[in-house]
């Protein structure tokens, strides 16, 4: 026990080290008793300062002027850089007109925010850090029981091969070893990274408990904070366990045929260290949805529309012409496929530039200033639809050459990072029949495909882990099956999915609840679908029931912002050119035939795309754009 404590933890003096404390050195920082305190200043030393000890640490140590070496530094020059003033400098020639504050105030507020930062560093970010280390310590926890599993399973298939697959299968538990000791690395890596950085922090909180007990002002004052440096977190790492998935027994195809071991997939989620939630805007879906817009577009089959920005889109239909437009139906820019054949998708990416896949030559292109370059070319696989995710990765929809498989890749730039492909238990997330599979990201990382021939919505989370499907809603007024098309997520995490043979577009939330259809716009066959910034939907249609001469896009409103009901009333009246015969029109100054709307200045617009088969196809028909308003 400390010889200077007793069972109540009552303080002695530290030159006796029997009496209670009275008095305290606070230039030397002694504990004192009545009867040691001439002895302690007996030495002639003229800085001691004793207080009673309630007041300990009550005196600041000043620096010492560098002018004026008999005079402390009182104060600090701002227009200086803050450095260290006493009373004679601040009275001098060379500090005329400057602006100085009390070294004592600096001092007291940097006090209050070195006590802050290691309140946030203790109770907020230190934790958050212990939080990630567990996880990564669970993960390599349950890493040798996630491989058992594994190589159990392989095990049980390799014992009906016999000896004949034996080869076969300590090959590929070697390479199930070889992905362990990558995943492994992975995880002790990131893991002694989060160590490193968790030794910083507590070198931070020493060296903060050493300036709270200190009174010395220049360490105090100088000390930068650690706070922006350690609010970085690193990413959440997410990598996922390789699936063994057996195959039928084929005795001439014994390696391909025995299983497949998916690659190590990694994924990253980012953690976000945040003291305020932002304040985002909540648009409710609007009664009647509203036909705001249609624009013609000159294709004979139009096929797939793309935001790209400022009510600008994307259009490509069954021709080599990708076509852009702005809502008010004029024609901005075209892009012809070099193959001379029509694409099968088209997206924007992150930095604005245009990409289509090329079934003939199974590539994934991007346009970049008018000019076209080869982002990429698939081996023994066709790229289909495209997707461009909320951190610019690319997806990829794609089907195998012999018509057997079908896939969702995930890209960075040309590398591959994902496969979408299998349920836990090895089935097929989509349908293996050739078809357009619409692709979308939703707002909290879902991938959502259209599958038309499975007649379901396929939704699963970013590590590819399937969440639910969704097989259409029970309706009276929709008598035939629901086959979906196009897909698009709006702001509010909602999927709407075209429903082609019923005219109608679903409305679901993030989970796969139904909220309701639009279906009240005269739509024909939609197909693609799309949404721009501020929610406008845009529709495009492959065929008519009407024998109208070009295939038009939509523009459907369909939502209503909270905080915008001051802007309900403000609307614009435009007119827009029109050659259908069902729509009415009115004769402008000019003598041509218009459709006249009032055009909403509010955001909330969403773009869908029709379409249909080909044995509906009227062959002199071109296609058109449509957008439609859902105001309430």
């Amino acid at each position: 026990m400390d010889p200077r404590s007793s069972a109540q933890d009552v303080h002695r003096c530290d030159l006796c080290e029997t009496a209670i404390v009275h008095s305290y050195c606070d230039f030397c920082h002694v504990n004192l008793c009545k009867l040691c305190i001439a002895d302690h200043i007996s030495d002639g030393y003229d800085k001691h300062k004793i207080v009673p000890f309630q007041e300990r640490r009550s005196i600041l140590i000043y620096p010492k002027c560098g002018t004026h070496s008999h005079k402390n530094c009182d104060w600090q020059c701002k227009n200086c850089n803050d450095i260290f003033v006493c009373s004679s400098c601040t009275a001098s020639e060379k500090h005329r007109g400057h602006i100085f504050i009390e070294v004592s105030e600096a001092y007291t507020t940097k006090k209050n925010a070195i006590a802050d930062e290691a309140n946030t560093l203790e109770n907020l970010i230190s934790p958050t850090y212990e939080v990630i280390a567990l996880d990564l310590e669970n993960q390599l926890a349950n890493l040798d029981g996630g491989y058992e599993k594994l190589t159990t399973a392989m095990s049980k298939q390799g014992e009906q091969w016999h000896r004949e697959i034996d080869i076969v299968i300590n090959k590929m538990k070697t390479e199930i070893s070889e992905i362990k000791v990558k995943h492994r690395d992975l995880l002790q890596k990131h893991l002694d990274e989060i160590k490193q950085t968790q030794a910083l922090i507590k070198q931070t909180l020493l060296a903060i408990e050493e300036l709270k007990k200190s009174t010395e002002v220049s360490p105090t004052i100088e000390y930068s904070s650690k706070i922006i440096e350690f609010s970085k977190l690193p990413p959440k790492v997410k990598i996922t366990l390789p699936t063994f998935i057996p195959k039928p027994l084929d005795h001439e195809k014994l390696y391909n045929m025995f299983g497949q071991i998916t690659p190590l997939s990694t994924a990253t989620e980012q953690n976000v260290l945040s003291l305020n939630q932002p304040n985002t805007s909540v648009k409710t879906l609007l009664d009647e949805p509203e036909l705001v817009a249609t624009i013609q577009t000159g294709y004979e089959k139009l096929r797939s529309v793309t935001y790209l920005k400022e009510d600008c889109v994307w259009t490509c239909g069954l021709t080599k012409d990708i076509k852009c437009f702005n809502i008010k139906g004029a024609l901005l820019h075209t892009v012809s496929n070099k193959s001379k054949q029509w694409p099968n998708d088209i997206a924007v990416d992150s930095e604005g530039n245009l990409l289509f896949s090329d079934a003939t030559s199974r590539t994934v292109n991007k346009v970049n200033n008018g000019q076209t370059e080869e982002l990429m070319r698939l081996q023994e696989w066709v790229p289909c639809s495209l997707c461009v995710t909320f951190n610019g990765d690319l997806l990829v929809t794609m089907f195998s050459d012999d018509r057997t498989q079908f896939k969702v890749v995930r890209y960075l730039g040309s590398t591959e990072k994902q496969t979408i492909q299998f349920d836990d238990e090895g089935k097929p997330l989509y349908s293996k029949i050739v078809s357009i599979k619409y692709i979308t990201e939703n707002r909290n990382h879902d991938i959502c495909v259209a599958d038309c021939e499975a007649k379901a919505v396929v939704v699963v989370n970013q590590n590819g882990k399937l969440r639910w499907r969704y097989i259409g809603h029970p309706s009276v007024t929709k008598k035939k099956s629901f086959i979906p098309y196009g897909i698009t997520t709006d702001s509010q995490s909602r999927i709407l999915t075209a429903d082609y043979y019923n005219h109608c577009i679903h409305i679901l939330d993030q989970n796969g609840q139904f909220l309701r259809y639009i279906d009240n716009c005269d739509l024909e066959y939609p197909l693609g679908l799309c949404v721009d910034n501020n929610d406008n939907l845009f529709i495009s249609k492959l065929i008519s029931l009407t024998k109208e001469k070009e295939r038009r896009f939509y523009l459907v409103e369909y939502t209503l912002s909270h905080h915008s009901q001051d802007q309900v009333e403000t609307y614009e009246e435009i007119a827009i050119e029109c050659e259908a015969e069902d729509i009415p029109k009115e004769t402008n100054e000019e003598g041509h035939e218009v459709i006249k709307m009032r055009m909403m200045q509010l955001p909330g617009w969403c773009l869908a795309c029709l379409s249909t088969c080909g044995t509906h196809m009227h062959l002199g028909e071109l296609s058109p754009l449509l957008k439609i308003n859902n105001r309430g």
